[in-house]
């Protein structure tokens, strides 16, 4: 078990930027994959970026590549998603979330995710 707490999240115009941070808990934190999902009002929660236990390999829904950037520093305990050139479309509540198993073909399923923070909320206004 790790838990998870989400900062970063504001208001912030459209074509600006935020840094969102998710510290865990625990000394077991780089066996975890790391992942970031997001939920607008009114519709369900989507994948938005994942990393490997090592940093080394990353995944984006398309909806955000080249726009954000997931990285973890395993000796902080932390995982990070810097967010550029934010929509209003980018508007939900941002959730980090661990797992301790995934692959390429389940590492978009929430449901594959053990652990998750309680959310932060990130504001695009137009």
């Amino acid at each position: 078990q790790v838990q998870l707490v989400e900062s970063g999240g504001g208001l912030v115009q459209a074509g600006g930027s935020l840094r969102l941070s998710c510290a865990a808990s625990g000394r077991t934190f780089s066996r975890y994959y790391m992942g970031w999902f997001r939920q607008a009002p009114g519709r369900e929660r989507e994948f938005a970026a994942a990393i490997s236990r090592s940093g080394a390999t990353t995944y984006y829904a398309e909806s955000v590549k080249g726009r954000f950037t997931i990285s973890r520093d395993n000796a902080k305990n932390t995982v990070y998603l810097q967010m550029n050139s934010l929509k209003p479309e980018d508007t939900a509540i941002y959730y980090c979330a661990a797992a301790f198993s995934l692959t390429t073909a389940t590492m978009k399923k929430s449901e594959e995710y053990d652990n998750w923070g309680q959310g932060t909320q990130v504001t695009v206004s137009s």
